[in-house]
């Protein structure tokens, strides 16, 4: 009986966050992580002397990919 009603408030608690606030948290990370992603993209560049890395942009979304879930987890 008691796993009954445990399972019953679990699911009453568990909801997603509103996606609207999740993007626009996502949208101003990944604009204030854009000039250290490209520190860093330029960084690396001059020390490998390539290219091939990952660039600016895509380093900051990963960023921004990490960073937003630690937010609304909290």
């Amino acid at each position: 009986m008691t796993e009954v009603i445990n399972q019953i408030v679990d699911d009453n608690r568990s909801h997603k966050p509103p996606k609207t606030e999740f993007m626009v948290y996502f949208a101003i990370i990944f604009l204030a992580t854009i000039p250290l992603a490209c520190l860093t993209w330029l960084l690396a560049a001059i020390r490998s002397g390539s290219l091939t890395d990952k660039g600016p942009i895509a380093r900051a979304w990963t960023q921004a990919r990490i960073i937003t879930p630690i937010i609304f987890s909290a």
